[in-house]
């Protein structure tokens, strides 16, 4: 890689030059957690994994108290990332379960849990190495 590409990603905030992922990994952050906030998502956390994997840059977590609100949260991110960023998800998985619901940005990827499958999973834990920022509702 160039000093001037090497300088550009730099600036760009994103760990590959790739044209899928997103420009702006912090703002996509931005969004998805006021996303989950509004709905009340519960212990929102951002994992920044982007100097431990090559998956993707930040997952952010949080788990809700029911299947309903884990639709909720999930059909929120979703709506917030098109309408404020023209952003769609690349993949999701759990939609209709309920349980689990993961949702693809590529260098973002957040987790939506039911409280039990988040403590039994413990994606804090396997990733204990990640920069580890907690949200807070204002």
């Amino acid at each position: 890689m160039t000093q001037n590409a090497q300088t550009k990603k730099n600036e760009q905030q994103f760990t590959s030059i790739s044209p899928s992922k997103t420009a702006d990994a912090d703002k996509l952050v931005e969004v998805i957690t006021n996303a989950l906030l509004e709905k009340k998502g519960e212990e929102i956390t951002i994992l920044d994994v982007h100097e431990l994997t090559t998956l993707t840059d930040k997952f952010v977590v949080c788990h809700a108290t029911s299947e309903v609100q884990i639709k909720a949260l999930a059909n929120s991110v979703i709506q917030a990332t098109k309408e404020e960023l023209g952003e769609s998800v690349w993949k999701e998985e759990g939609r209709e379960s309920r349980r689990w619901v993961i949702l693809d940005y590529v260098n973002v990827v957040v987790h939506i849990f039911k409280k039990e499958l988040r403590d039994y999973y413990a994606l804090e834990r396997m990733w204990n190495d990640a920069e580890v920022t907690r949200v807070e509702d204002n």
